[in-house]
């Protein structure tokens, strides 16, 4: 299969962090074109408002799961470093100058990146299916500041199969954030394609 082949449908067959770097370092190179303009992928940009709405102008935001760097085309003028496992698809994303630092790591494992780095966590693309659940969320709690914000979408069926809801409700409880507000956004805008009608859904929730 060449980068060329890869759709949606391939993206939602993924089975864990080695799937995905394989996946994703082939597509890499015409992913922008053949899914995020050719589909009319408009989460990025619809992810970032929400979360620029909710951070200062000084804050330094971390986007896991960067990708090519489509959110960070949406947070121009923010201090923004890019986390993502797939090599190849840091370098397109380098190649944009949209991000302070590119960072290669797997959200399933520790990341070297110290305590409370990060006044905001931002995501779009990852909270998907096969590919990162919610069993991240501590670490990324340890690498945030006392007050930032996450703006990180999924989709409902995820929502749903993997736990996001009983993992988020415990660390309501447990004091370790606030109450999640939902945000329903489109995930596509203007193509004609079987999954052109998807909704997409926001947690947002500020640690603690």
């Amino acid at each position: 299969m060449t980068e060329a082949d890869y759709d949606l449908d391939d993206a939602y067959q993924i089975k864990g962090p080695e799937d995905a770097r394989r996946v994703y370092g082939e597509w890499a190179e015409n992913y922008d074109q053949s899914f995020g303009a050719a589909w009319g992928y408009i989460a990025p940009r619809e992810i970032a408002a929400i979360l620029k709405a909710e951070v200062p102008a000084t804050a330094e935001i971390l986007d896991i799961g960067a990708g090519t760097g489509l959110v960070a085309e949406s947070l121009r003028g923010l201090t923004v470093d890019a986390l993502d496992i797939t090599p190849e698809m840091l370098e397109i994303a380098r190649g944009k100058g949209l991000y302070r630092k590119l960072m290669v790591g797997d959200l399933t494992k520790t990341l070297e990146i110290p305590d409370a780095s990060y006044d905001a966590v931002i995501s779009c693309g990852t909270f998907t299916h096969g590919h990162v659940g919610p069993e991240c969320f501590p670490e990324l709690l340890r690498i945030t500041r006392p007050g930032a914000v996450f703006a990180c979408g999924t989709i409902g069926p995820v929502l749903d199969g993997v736990g996001f809801g009983s993992a988020l409700a415990r660390l309501v409880a447990h004091g370790r954030i606030t109450p999640i507000a939902w945000r329903d956004i489109p995930i596509y805008e203007g193509a004609d394609h079987p999954h052109k009608d998807d909704r997409g859904l926001v947690m947002v929730f500020r640690k603690l």
